[in-house]
C-alpha cells in the first residue's frame, strides 16, 4: 500500500512538471509574433479571394429581371424590346477639324481603322439610337468597315463611299442609308459651325425616317450569332495571367491616339491630338470598359492610297480590361461571318460587360504599338 502511494505521488509530480512546461511554452510566444501570424493569415485570405477569378468555363446562365434582356453588344441589361432590334453603325469623321464629334459616347461599340493618308475613321455602333438628336459628323464608307458592321447585323449609315465599296452597298446583303442618295434633311442635315464635308449629321428620327423610307428590316436575322461573349452582369473578369498595362497607344500616324486606364472606375479614357477626346453633344469624355487591338494585313487598292484591310485572314490581337492585357488571335467565319477572339491557349476571350473599342492596326506597323 505504501509502495502504491509512492508510485501515485511520483506520477502526480511528473504530470505537474509536464503541465507547467506546456504553460510556459504558451506564455513565452511574443505578442508581435502572434500579430504577425494574424496579418499573414489575413493576407492569405485576401490572396485566395483575388485568385478566385472568373474564367470562361464558369460563366453560368444568369437570371434576368422581368422585362429585361442581355445586350448582345455590351452584355448588360437592356429593355427586352431592344434585344432583337438591329443596331445602326454610323461612320464618324475623326480628323482634327471635325472634332469634337457628337453622340459617340452613347455608342456601345466603336471601331477605329486607318483610311488613306494615315488618318483614322470611326464606326460607332448604337443599340438604342432613337432618342439621339445629333450624331456625327457623318463621313464616307470604306468597304472593310462593312465587314465590321455585319458582325452585328447593323443598318449602315454613311455619307458617300470609296468606289471599292459600291458593289457591296448596291447588293442585297447591306442595308444602308447614304447621305449621297438625296433623302433631304429628313435623314441628314448640315450645320454652319464647320466646313463641308465635316458638318453633316443625322439623328434618331432621321435614321428612323430613312429605315421606313427604304423599308429596311428592323429585326435581327433569325440565325444571328452574337459577336462577343461576356461575363455575367455583376461579375468582374480579372486577367490573372495578364500583363499590367495602364496606357495603350495603338500607334496611328496622325492623331496621337491613346487610352489611359482609370482604376477608380475601371474604364479606359480616350485621348487624341494631345487632348481628351470628347463628345460635344453630351459634354463627356469617351471611355470604355474593354479595348481590343486587332492586327490586320492590308494593301493599297490603287495609287490614291485607298486601303484594303484584310478582314478574312485573321491575325494577332490584344485584349485589355481592368488594367491588364492578354495576347491572342482573331478569326472570321466567312465573308459576312463574325469575328472571334481567342487567347493564346485557344480559348474564346470573354469580355467584361460594358462598352468596347476595337482599334484595327496594320500588321506592318505593329512596332508602333506602345504599352506601359
Amino acid at each position: 500500500m505504501k509502495k502504491f502511494s509512492m508510485i501515485c505521488l511520483t506520477l502526480i509530480l511528473m504530470m505537474s512538471v509536464v503541465g507547467c512546461g506546456k504553460k510556459e511554452s504558451t506564455t513565452e510566444v511574443p505578442v508581435e509574433d502572434t500579430v504577425q501570424e494574424a496579418i499573414v493569415e489575413e493576407e492569405q485570405e485576401e490572396i485566395v479571394e483575388e485568385t478566385e477569378l472568373i474564367e470562361p468555363e464558369v460563366v453560368l446562365p444568369q437570371e434576368v429581371p422581368e422585362g429585361m434582356a442581355i445586350s448582345y453588344l455590351t452584355g448588360e441589361y437592356i429593355k427586352e424590346e431592344l434585344v432583337n432590334k438591329r443596331p445602326v453603325a454610323v461612320m464618324i469623321s475623326n480628323i482634327k477639324g471635325a472634332l469634337p464629334s457628337s453622340s459617340t459616347s452613347q455608342a456601345s461599340i466603336i471601331y477605329e481603322a486607318p483610311v488613306e493618308g494615315g488618318i483614322t475613321r470611326l464606326m460607332a455602333v448604337f443599340e438604342d439610337y432613337t432618342s439621339l438628336e445629333k450624331v456625327g459628323s457623318v463621313r464616307s464608307c470604306r468597304d472593310y468597315f462593312l465587314d465590321y458592321a455585319m458582325n452585328f447585323d447593323c443598318i449602315y449609315v454613311h455619307y458617300g463611299q470609296a468606289v471599292y465599296a459600291l458593289e457591296y452597298l448596291n447588293s442585297t446583303a447591306i442595308n444602308n442609308l447614304n447621305g449621297m442618295d438625296g433623302y433631304g434633311e429628313q435623314v441628314f442635315y448640315r450645320t454652319s459651325d464647320r466646313k463641308s464635308p465635316h458638318n453633316a449629321y443625322t439623328s434618331g428620327d432621321g435614321i428612323l425616317y430613312g429605315i421606313d423610307y427604304k423599308d429596311i428590316r428592323t429585326e435581327l436575322k433569325e440565325d444571328y450569332q452574337p459577336q462577343f461573349s461576356f461575363v455575367n452582369v455583376g461579375d468582374e473578369l480579372i486577367l490573372k495571367n495578364g500583363t499590367d498595362v495602364s496606357t495603350i497607344i495603338p500607334g496611328y500616324f496622325t492623331n496621337d491616339a491613346k487610352f489611359e486606364y482609370n482604376p477608380e472606375d475601371g474604364l479606359y479614357y480616350r485621348y487624341e491630338y494631345g487632348d481628351a477626346q470628347n463628345d460635344e453633344y453630351f459634354n463627356t469624355q469617351l471611355a470604355v470598359k474593354n479595348v481590343i487591338i486587332q492586327v490586320s494585313g492590308w494593301r493599297n487598292y490603287d495609287e490614291n492610297g485607298y486601303l484594303n484591310m484584310y478582314t478574312q485572314d485573321g491575325g494577332k490581337c490584344m485584349y485589355f480590361t481592368n488594367g491588364k492585357m492578354i495576347e491572342g488571335t482573331w478569326t472570321r467565319s466567312g465573308k459576312w461571318g463574325h469575328e472571334t477572339y481567342y487567347d493564346l491557349e485557344g480559348n474564346e476571350i470573354v469580355l467584361n460587360t460594358g462598352k468596347t473599342w476595337v482599334s484595327v492596326v496594320q500588321d506592318s506597323y505593329m512596332d508602333r504599338i506602345q504599352l506601359s
